[in-house]
């Protein structure tokens, strides 16, 4: 081919690459146009939309009304259900562990004991291969529940005081050796010392919770486990749940036994403690008032519940409080009556030892008088004192025998 030819030939497909290069061109400009068209024109209905839409929010904007549904709570919650001591979310798609830990005093400790601590720290960090997320939680301390132990244990040393005065009275009249009563009288004082620090502690305990200022924080450590992560198309629903159990489990152990390290004490919190964990969380005004014990006793999360007839379920409590206040009046009673009889034999016995220790004093008194009235008068009254007394008790037998 000489050089006229190949020059045609170069013309030619220059040509007919600008005229591939001017459709393209032409294309992209009607897509574009297309893709402007939607956003720069509206139907009326949209329009409408839009306008009822900006007057709706200005509307809410003036009067700050927000209104909530179903979904917009649900999915707040972030939470579906607790099963095995672990908080299901998402479905089953997600399975939390909850490690409750018992905090450190850390400025009462020594160089040492921080020292340790920090290290021991730092070896728990340092073992961690997955995340956690710390979570601190105040609360209002509840004494309502303490006291309520505190009296049934007051009432249990009191039955036991109860029996070991029984006790000691029927050793004392059985006739039992002076060891044996000095050994019974010693539990009697035991029981009666314990009944009254345990009344003084109940009472001090009720005058504390009246204060609504004391607050305590509670440390927690939440681990998750995601069967995302894994390939579990092949398990069940149960399935899933005891391996994320088994998983979770050996997590939750592995970071108890690195905190006791740092001689910080961890326990999994059950059903019951993560219960009560979310209640607080969600409920932290009414849960000062309003613990999760007494929700679930009054039935909180039932749409309608049947009891037994009102006048029935008056008429056993009556009976529950006649019993127990009985009991109480019972024991008071013969705690009362053993009092009242030891300082009636108390009495008696100093009745019966009188004329000897009137002797006793008389002849004291001799004594403290005989450098006035003379040794020689003073050992005559004395035998005097014993003759007296002698005849009195002749007399006084004689009377009882007569």
């Amino acid at each position: 081919m000489n050089s006229d030819q190949i020059s045609n030939l170069l013309t030619i497909v220059l040509i007919i690459m600008i005229a591939v290069l001017l459709i393209l061109v032409i294309v992209y400009l009607v897509l574009r146009a297309k893709t402007k068209n939607p956003k720069k024109e509206k139907a009326p209905d949209d329009l409408i939309t839009s306008k009822s839409s900006k007057s709706n929010k200005t509307a809410q904007t003036k009067t700050n009304v927000v209104t909530y549904n179903k979904q917009s709570i649900f999915s707040f919650m972030e939470f579906d259900k607790i099963e095995d001591n672990m908080i299901i979310r998402k479905n089953g798609n997600k399975f939390l562990m909850v490690i409750e830990c018992q905090g450190v005093n850390y400025d009462l400790m020594s160089g040492l004991e921080k020292n340790s601590v920090e290290q021991g720290f730092i070896q728990f960090l340092n073992t961690l291969r997955y995340p956690i997320q710390i979570y601190v939680q105040t609360r209002t301390v509840n004494l309502e529940s303490g006291i309520t132990k505190y009296k049934e244990r007051v009432n249990t040393i009191g039955d036991r005081l109860l029996r070991k005065q029984m006790e000691y009275n029927r050793k004392q009249n059985m006739g039992y050796s002076q060891v044996e009563l000095n050994k019974a009288k010693l539990e009697v004082t035991r029981e009666q010392n314990l009944y009254e620090y345990g009344i003084d502690l109940v009472k001090n305990t009720e005058r504390m919770s009246l204060n609504r200022n004391i607050l305590r924080k509670n440390y927690y450590i939440i681990i998750d486990y995601v069967p995302e992560d894994i390939n579990t198309n092949n398990y069940g629903k149960d399935e899933i749940r005891s391996m994320a159990f088994s998983e979770l489990y050996t997590k939750a152990q592995a970071i108890i036994s690195a905190l006791a390290v740092c001689n910080v004490n961890g326990k999994i919190l059950d059903s019951n403690g993560l219960a009560e964990l979310l209640y607080i969380a969600y409920n932290r005004d009414d849960a000062e008032i309003y613990d999760l014990n007494k929700a679930l006793n009054a039935g909180y999360d039932e749409l309608y519940s049947t009891g037994e007839d009102v006048l029935q379920k008056r008429i056993k409590e009556l009976d529950k409080k006649i019993e127990r206040d009985a009991q109480n009046l019972a024991n008071s009673s013969l705690r009362e009556a053993m009092a009242e009889s030891e300082e009636q034999k108390r009495a008696k016995e100093k009745e019966a030892k009188m004329d000897d220790l009137i002797k006793q004093m008389a002849q004291i008194i001799i004594d403290e008088n005989q450098e006035i009235v003379g040794s020689d008068i003073a050992e005559k009254a004395k035998e005097k004192v014993k003759r007296k007394r002698t005849t009195k008790k002749a007399i006084k037998t004689e009377e009882e025998e007569g």
